[in-house]
């Protein structure tokens, strides 16, 4: 669990969420709709983002599971939470842990550069009340920018998997 050895007993049937939540006290992974459709339970099992409201905790027995708690701290923010925070792209923060977890994906993912547009689609599973998405969107690429040097591509330019074919 965010990189130290976790070892708690669960129920078959509890979800990995309401055992972050209740049980390891990782309250930053939200729980919302519990059916998969807002995404602010986003959680990494293995490097891959997966909705822990739909995940059974037995699922995650001796896999590796980082929560929000594990990406960056107060004193060194991680690049995405740095540029939400500058973008002004979390309001209430009910969303923010989770579009923090599937963005981390979407960042890592970027070769070649990242559009707005293919930013709005990788996070298109993480819903937000509060900001309209432009920020999270600038968010995303500021943050892809500064951890990979990887260039915003405009909207209007094609990327290379477009241009390739």
């Amino acid at each position: 669990m965010n990189g130290e050895p976790v070892s708690v007993e669960v129920d078959p049937r509890e979800h990995l969420a309401d055992v972050l939540r209740d049980r390891l006290g990782l309250t930053g992974t939200h729980k919302a709709c519990e059916q998969g459709a807002c995404g602010a339970c986003t959680v990494h099992l293995d490097g891959t983002p997966v909705l822990s409201c739909l995940l059974f905790a037995v699922q995650a027995d001796n896999r590796s599971v980082t929560t929000v708690e594990g990406v960056g701290t107060t004193e060194d923010l991680a690049p995405i939470q740095r540029a939400l925070s500058e973008r002004h792209g979390l309001q209430c923060g009910f969303c923010t842990p989770g579009m923090i977890m599937q963005a981390l994906d979407v960042v890592g993912r970027a070769n070649g550069g990242l559009t707005p547009e293919r930013v709005r689609h990788e996070m298109s599973g993480n819903l937000c009340r509060c900001t309209g998405y432009v920020s999270i969107v600038d968010a995303v690429l500021d943050a892809a920018a500064e951890s990979s040097s990887v260039a915003a591509v405009p909207d209007n330019e094609p990327t290379q998997a477009e241009v390739s074919g």
